[in-house]
């Protein structure tokens, strides 16, 4: 069996919608980060992908790279946030968050 193009787009649709499916339906502000990293690896997924069979040469993976240093600064970041407002709030589901002010 060879693996085309059109494998590698229907992993990254998966894991795309598995990834905004979480985004929308949880509470929790850990799960809703984890949904957004399964929306970056399906966007990793495709730049290595059309780089392979659409010709790119090395940019698509380039691009690649640069995601994943992207999504380790979004989640060093964003659990700092989700600590602080933990401590804050005692709480990390998003509904139960809704005065940040003061």
């Amino acid at each position: 069996m060879h693996v085309s193009l059109v494998h590698y787009l229907i992993v990254s649709a998966i894991l795309f919608s598995l990834g905004l499916f979480g985004v929308i339906t949880r509470k929790n502000a850990i799960l809703v980060l984890m949904g957004i990293e399964l929306i970056l690896n399906s966007a990793n997924i495709n730049f290595v992908a059309f780089a392979r069979y659409g010709g790119l040469d090395f940019n698509g993976q380039a691009f690649a790279v640069f995601v994943i240093i992207l999504a380790a600064a979004e989640a060093a970041i964003a659990l700092a946030i989700i600590l602080n407002i933990y401590k804050r709030f005692k709480s990390v589901n998003v509904d139960e968050i809704n005065s940040l002010k003061e």
